[in-house]
C-alpha cells in the first residue's frame, strides 16, 4: 500500500530535533523523499540517511543558502512538493518587552520570521512552475493568544508567520499551491524542556491552561504536518491549523 505522500519531495527546515525531526521521520515513513535543512552537521547526515533523503547544511537566515537548499532538493529528486518551514528559536533573552533588548528582538525575528519569508519565496519558484505544492509554516498558538509570561519577539514573529501564511494561501490558491500555518500548543521538545527545567513556575503556569493536562508530543504535531502535506488536505489553504490540546478554546480547564 502506497504511503500518504508517496513520490513527493519534502524540504524540512529545523529537521534535526523536536517537531522537525518527528516530521522528517513521519514524512519519510509515508513515502516522501525528505531534504533536511539544518545547522546540525553532526546529526543531520545520519538522520537523512535514516529516511533515505538528503541533508543540506543551511543557515535559514541566509538567502543564498536557502536558495541552495531548495535547489538541491530539485536537483537531487526532481521537484519540491512540500516545504515545511519549521526552523525557529526561543532564546532566554527574549522575555518581557521591558527587558528584551534590540539584539534579541532582531535575532528572533530573523530566524523565526525572515527565514519563513525566504523559504516561502524559494519554494514558490518550483511549485508555481509545477502547478502544485504544499507550504506549511510553523507558527504557534501564541499567534492568536496573549501570555503574561511573555516572549515578546517570539510571539510577534509567530503572529507574522500566521499573517504571511494566510496571505500567501489566498494569493496562490488558484495556482495549485496551498499555504497553511501550523499552530502547535506547548510541545514536549528539547527547547521547551530546557526552558522549563530552569523555570518550573513558568511551566506550571502554562500547563494548567491546557485542557488535556499535558504537553503535545512531537509525533502528534508531525501527524498534522503529514495531513497538510498530503492530498487529503487538498481543499485546505490559508488556514490557521491549531493543534493545541484545546488551549485556545479554554476558559476554565478540567480539574
Amino acid at each position: 500500500m502506497a504511503g500518504r505522500v508517496e513520490g513527493k519531495v519534502a524540504v524540512v527546515t529545523g529537521g534535526c530535533s523536536g517537531i522537525g525531526l518527528a516530521s522528517v521521520r513521519r514524512l519519510g515513513a509515508e513515502g516522501a523523499r525528505v531534504v533536511i535543512g539544518d545547522l546540525d552537521t553532526e546529526r543531520g547526515p545520519g538522520i537523512a540517511e535514516e529516511v533515505g533523503g538528503a541533508f543540506v547544511a543551511t543557515d535559514v537566515t541566509d538567502p543564498e543558502q536557502v536558495e541552495a537548499l531548495f535547489g538541491q532538493a530539485r536537483t537531487d529528486f526532481g521537484s519540491v512538493d512540500v516545504a515545511f518551514n519549521n526552523a525557529g528559536i526561543s532564546p532566554p533573552d527574549d522575555d518581557s518587552i521591558t527587558t528584551t533588548g534590540l539584539d534579541a528582538w532582531h535575532r528572533v525575528q530573523e530566524v523565526n520570521l525572515t527565514s519563513v519569508f525566504l523559504c516561502c519565496k524559494a519554494a514558490l519558484t518550483p511549485m508555481l512552475e509545477q502547478g502544485r505544492g504544499s507550504i506549511i509554516n510553523t507558527a504557534s498558538f501564541v499567534a492568536i493568544m496573549g501570555a503574561a509570561t511573555s516572549q515578546i519577539s517570539y510571539s510577534a514573529s509567530k503572529g507574522g508567520v500566521l499573517s504571511m501564511s494566510r496571505e500567501l494561501g489566498v494569493q496562490f490558491a488558484r495556482s495549485g499551491v496551498r499555504v497553511n500555518a501550523l499552530c502547535p500548543g506547548p510541545v514536549n521538545t528539547p527547547l521547551l524542556r530546557e526552558l522549563f527545567a530552569s523555570d518550573p513556575e513558568r511551566a506550571a503556569r502554562r500547563l494548567v491552561h491546557v485542557p488535556m493536562g499535558r504537553f503535545a508530543e512531537p509525533e502528534e504535531i508531525a501527524n498534522a504536518v503529514l495531513f497538510l502535506a498530503s492530498d487529503e488536505s487538498s481543499f485546505v489553504t490559508a488556514n490557521t491549523f491549531l493543534v493545541d490540546g484545546g488551549i485556545s478554546a479554554a476558559y476554565v480547564t478540567p480539574l
